[in-house]
Formats: C-alpha cells, sequence, structure tokens
C-alpha cells in the first residue's frame, strides 16, 4: 500500500544464473527433418545475475552481472550502491548510518524510504550482510526475509523467467562476452516492459 502511494518503494531482490546453452522448450523443423538445437559447453562460462525489481511510483529494474560467485560482500556493496544510492558504498556505511558525535545521527538516508524482499540464501543470511541490517535501516533501507522454500513470494522470479525464455535472444552463447551482452539485452527487454507497463497503466487511468 505504501508503494502504491508513493510513500515507501518495495523492491524484490533475487540471484540467477544464465547458462551459455538455455533450456529449449520447442523449436521447429522442416517436414521430415530433424531439428538440430547447438550446444556450448557450460564449464567455468555461467553468467550470475544480481537483480533488484523496483515497484513504486518509480519502477525500475537493476541488475549486476559477475563470472565468479555472488558472495554477501557482492550483495552489500549491490544494495548500498544500486538500491540505497550510497555513493561510497558499502566502506562508508558506518560513518553513513551512525554519524558522527553522540547525537549518533546518520548523515544519509535514501531519497523514499523502501523495504527490500529477499529470500534465505546463503549470501542473504551470512553475516557479512545480515549484520548490516540496522543500519541499512537507518538509512532508509529496510531488508524483508520471506519464509523458507517460498520463491513464488518473489516477484523477480517471474523476471527471471521471461528473461530467459522470452527475452534471450539466442539458445546458445558461444562466448562469455556474448552470454553477458545476450544477458544485458533480455534485462534490458525485461525493465522496457516493466517501465512501459506502467506509463500505459497511467494513460489508461
Amino acid at each position: 500500500m505504501e508503494a502504491h502511494a508513493g510513500t515507501r518503494d518495495l523492491i524484490f531482490l533475487d540471484e540467477s544464473g544464465f547458462a551459455p546453452t538455455m533450456p529449449t522448450g520447442y523449436t521447429w523443423s522442416r517436414i521430415g527433418g530433424r531439428a538440430v538445437v547447438p550446444r556450448e559447453d557450460t564449464r567455468n562460462r555461467r553468467v550470475n545475475v544480481l537483480g533488484a525489481k523496483i515497484v513504486g511510483v518509480e519502477p525500475d529494474l537493476l541488475w549486476q552481472r559477475t563470472s565468479g560467485r555472488i558472495d554477501a560482500d557482492m550483495l552489500l556493496q549491490f544494495v548500498c550502491v544500486h538500491l540505497a544510492g550510497l555513493g561510497g558504498g558499502a566502506a562508508v556505511l558506518d560513518l553513513a548510518a551512525d554519524g558522527l558525535g553522540a547525537q549518533a545521527t546518520p548523515v544519509w538516508e535514501r531519497h523514499r524510504r523502501c523495504t527490500v524482499v529477499l529470500d534465505n540464501a546463503s549470501a542473504h543470511v551470512a553475516k557479512v550482510f545480515k549484520s548490516r541490517r540496522r543500519q541499512l535501516a537507518k538509512i532508509g533501507v529496510e531488508l524483508f526475509y520471506l519464509p523458507p522454500y517460498s520463491p513464488e513470494l518473489n516477484d523477480i522470479e517471474l523476471v527471471w523467467r521471461q528473461a530467459k525464455y522470452q527475452d534471450y535472444p539466442q539458445r546458445a552463447q558461444t562466448s562469455t562476452d556474448s552470454l553477458g551482452q545476450a544477458v544485458d539485452q533480455a534485462m534490458t527487454r525485461q525493465r522496457d516492459q516493466i517501465q512501459q507497463s506502467v506509463r500505459n497503466f497511467i494513460q489508461a487511468a
């Protein structure tokens, strides 16, 4: 309700992996011919994506991709920079949240408070990240953990599905660079659709 009223942003956060060869649900071939689906070796060529779907008066889709593992340090940095808008990132979170002097007044606050919805993945509950929960709340980023085994409650799951099965340009990528570009292209399409749907709703209203 607060998100629709414009007083708070609701943000769904999660990670997903993209392989050089994505699943193929169906394909076409000439009558009498056999369909051939290219397949690439997946070893050490996976691209992992950390994404955040923002619901509110300014809907958006943010993401960061890496060929490595998404750990708690990377998650904290993503939240501080991309969700909180804290220019110095996690390195200045202590100062931004706790301030200086006896009053301990935060010196930074997000332009509009937000609630980040996330599951109980290892990076999300690691001490490096979860121990900063109080400080994040001080600068306007509150964390809300979903019950275990309930991915259907996280709206960004639909983004992952559509990006992989509908907006992914080709089912097989021959290099890590092309895989990364394909991921960016799919996520950009998803972001454009999210923003366009809101514009359509406003015009209809």
